[in-house]
């Protein structure tokens, strides 16, 4: 079993826009890894993972973002709620993969890692 208690001290300490490119990071990874149906319960921890992201980041966040986050975050719970069923059908594993792709680039975009100075 994971520490999360472990994790979320270590993921508070980077500034917010770490932790939202961390949290894109994570989308991404869920995104590569739908190609493979070995992954199924990898990516059950990445939805739990993102979803714990979400929280400890949405408090930090400009309240735009946060309902963006906490819109994410229902999305997530959703898939994971279904996982069983989702993970079974490979028409609706690559939806997950192809949503996944588009929010993890609307979250690296939200934390201005991106933002050419």
């Amino acid at each position: 079993m994971r520490d999360w208690n472990a994790l979320k001290e270590r993921y508070l300490r980077d500034e917010l826009p770490i932790r939202l490119g961390n949290l894109a990071w994570d989308l991404a990874r869920i995104k590569s890894r739908c190609q493979n149906a070995a992954n199924g319960k990898l990516i059950e921890n990445l939805l739990q993972e993102s979803k714990l992201f979400i929280e400890w980041t949405a408090q930090d966040a400009e309240i735009e973002i946060a309902a963006e986050l906490v819109e994410l975050q229902i999305q997530l719970a959703c898939w994971q709620y279904s996982w069983a069923r989702i993970w079974e059908d490979a028409t609706q594993r690559m939806r997950v993969a192809q949503k996944t792709k588009i929010l993890s680039e609307k979250v690296l975009n939200m934390s201005g890692l991106l933002a050419v100075n």
